[in-house]
């Protein structure tokens, strides 16, 4: 059995609440960095692989997701869709995949983007019947994720998320290398709420062999708005300078080397781009702007003398002239959980409107279809369809 001979499966259901609003009109795996969707960093990684039979696992606004990729010729790779219709969790997803898998395989997040490299070691366990398997790799903040337990080459225990302290760095990359045996062994897990796929191999991991195959390559997590600050400018070096037409430049423009600029942008005289930045297809960033350190969906519209740092900036958004992002650490409320120190200035949703002059605080959320009236300074999170009036 060849390596091109394993299929992918690829879980791209999830909505992504985290992320809203810009997931409150796109999947998760949608959402852009670097000018192009997670989840098309993920399936590039998967053809680099060698791997030519890749299986989308999708469900909310999965339209979006089947538009992008089609029959997956442009990734030069067969791909097929079955639908998770209720998000129940990971195990779940992966149990959709059973109708078409009927052999080793390979499972993979559509968030989460990792080298080629992994894909290839985990389908040698596949290649080689060494199953099933799992990617273990090393985090700085390891609590945040599933906390790996080893004895050798064998994981031993998986904690998601543990409150308490622990003894280890490792965690779960989130690759996978099963047989069609998984199947059975996640019907037989219990779980209450969501059936994560992590339940399924920790009860694995206490009855028999669960390989760990170490990665210490490239993973990059995107769970909260302001990593995509961080994949983006992880990712922007593969594509800098993409897309710089000098005849859509004004005068006196600069330009950071560690930009990506998508067509059909047009850029105003004066303008500054810095680096870490990414300006998707036909966006306008007018004359004496500053940008830095943002992603610019397509559409957008960053008016004449706006400052926006640290910051995303939706769908046919529009920031008004001299309106400002500072930028800098925030406090940001996500759900119960407050996150400290974050690197956000600021989030506009799709098609909102922020009036000339007006001020988004350090962490500052506006959603979508959101209306603000110019000078006004907006603190804290703005629900979608709001109406910020000033005084």
């Amino acid at each position: 059995m060849r390596s091109d001979s394993v299929t992918a499966v690829i879980l791209a259901a999830g909505e992504g609440r985290r992320l809203a609003p810009l997931t409150n009109r796109r999947p998760k795996p949608m959402v852009p960095v670097a000018n192009r969707p997670l989840l098309e960093h993920v399936v590039e990684a998967v053809a680099a692989a060698g791997v030519d039979r890749v299986v989308l696992v999708v469900g909310y606004e999965q339209e979006r997701i089947r538009n992008h990729f089609g029959d997956g010729d442009d990734w030069g790779a067969t791909i097929e869709y079955v639908e998770q219709s209720t998000q129940l969790g990971t195990g779940h997803a992966v149990l959709q995949a059973e109708p078409v898998v009927d052999g080793p395989f390979v499972v993979l997040n559509g968030d989460r983007i990792v080298d080629p490299e992994v894909v290839t070691q985990l389908c040698d366990r596949a290649r080689e019947e060494d199953l099933p398997a799992m990617s273990v790799t090393t985090a700085a903040n390891p609590r945040q994720y599933g906390v790996v337990t080893l004895d050798g080459d064998r994981v031993t225990d998986i904690e998601e998320k543990p409150e308490g302290a622990v003894e280890t760095n490792q965690i779960n990359a989130g690759v996978y290398a099963f047989s069609p045996a998984v199947f059975d062994a996640i019907r037989e897990t219990h779980a209450t709420g969501e059936l994560a796929i992590t339940a399924t191999l920790d009860r694995l991991a206490s009855a028999e062999p669960l390989s760990a195959v170490r990665y210490g390559g490239r993973w990059l997590d995107v769970s909260n708005l302001w990593d995509l600050l961080t994949v983006n400018a992880a990712l922007i070096g593969d594509d800098a300078g993409a897309g710089i037409d000098d005849d859509a430049l004004g005068e006196s423009v600069t330009v950071a080397a560690d930009t990506a600029l998508a067509g059909n942008v047009r850029i105003g005289s004066n303008v500054t781009i810095g680096g870490s930045t990414a300006v998707g297809s036909n966006a306008t960033i007018e004359a004496g702007a500053v940008v830095d350190n943002a992603v610019i969906f397509p559409d957008a519209v960053i008016g004449a003398g706006a400052v926006v740092r640290d910051a995303i900036v939706a769908g046919n958004a529009r920031i008004g002239a001299n309106a400002t992002v500072t930028g800098g650490p925030a406090t940001v409320v996500v759900g119960d959980a407050v996150h400290r120190g974050v690197e956000l200035g600021g989030v506009v949703g799709d098609n909102a409107i922020v009036g000339g002059g007006a001020t988004l605080a350090d962490g500052a959320v506006v959603g979508d279809d959101v209306e603000a009236d110019a000078g006004v300074v907006i603190d804290g999170r703005v629900e979608s369809g709001a109406v910020v009036r000033r005084g």
